[in-house]
């Protein structure tokens, strides 16, 4: 029988509220069994770029990098966010290891080429993941932190969306662990209307999601969550949600949430 596994992913709003940030990480630490948390953080990027005067560009979420913003979002992702992370992480004696996806060769990446005459710059999209050595940090006791930086293997870093990275990773580690696959942000779920808590989806195909996004219901920034989401579904992953940051540990207790089907 597989272990189970629970892999969660953290967006950049939550991380840059520290008042949330530790209540998420309360509810992480609370997570029992094996765990990974897969973390963003794009609103501090956006903060520290623009204190630059660099030009913030996004599309359907996803962030164009050029020569100077793969910097920043290094420096910001697996530098100070993943830091503070693991340190809060420390401080309750939950044992977390931070990297990103060039530490140990862990997520080998293609820079993104020319789609549809855009030119993403150096955003990288996932060939390879090392399961092997995730694994032996699982079984050294270790809870591991990843950054969203990966690279090549020519010798540059590539900016790559968390949301892809938390999928190919559960996918990945889907051949050897039962792997429960959870998205966190600061509301309950998918909403039809951000405004109105009552109006949460708790259970979303992918039909369903593809009728939503053409109405225009469906916010930008939770379309590249919805396409993984239902991506590692379909890769084997047991199961996949998405849930407010601070019930990552309640799945089982009748809290609210989306459920991929």
């Amino acid at each position: 029988m597989k272990k189970k596994l629970h892999i969660v992913k953290i967006g950049g709003n939550v991380i840059n509220d520290p008042i949330k940030l530790k209540q998420f990480l309360m509810a992480f630490k609370a997570l029992e069994g094996l765990k990974i948390l897969i973390h963003g953080g794009g609103a501090k990027a956006t903060q520290w770029g623009k204190k630059l005067s660099l030009n913030i560009q996004m599309i359907e979420g996803r962030r164009v990098t050029d020569d100077q913003m793969i910097d920043v979002v290094t420096m910001v992702y697996a530098g100070l966010l993943n830091k503070k992370i693991v340190a809060a992480l420390q401080s309750e004696n939950c044992d977390a290891l931070g990297l990103s996806g060039v530490d140990s060769n862990l997520i080998l990446s293609e820079k993104r080429p020319l789609q549809g005459g855009i030119d993403y710059g150096w955003v990288g999209d996932p060939l390879f993941v090392n399961t092997a050595r995730i694994s032996s940090f699982i079984d050294l006791g270790l809870v591991p932190v990843l950054a969203p930086i990966t690279h090549e293997g020519q010798g540059n870093l590539l900016n790559t969306n968390a949301d892809t990275i938390a999928n190919v990773v559960a996918t990945a580690m889907a051949k050897k662990y039962e792997v429960h696959l959870i998205y966190a942000f600061d509301l309950p779920g998918v909403m039809k209307d951000v405004l109105k808590p009552d109006s949460l989806i708790r259970q979303i195909d992918y039909t369903y999601y593809t009728e939503l996004k053409s109405k225009d219901l469906v916010s930008q920034g939770m379309i590249p969550k919805l396409d993984n989401a239902f991506q590692a579904l379909a890769q084997g992953v047991t199961q996949v949600c998405i849930i407010r940051f601070d019930k990552v540990n309640s799945l089982t207790q009748g809290h609210e949430y989306t459920s991929i089907i």
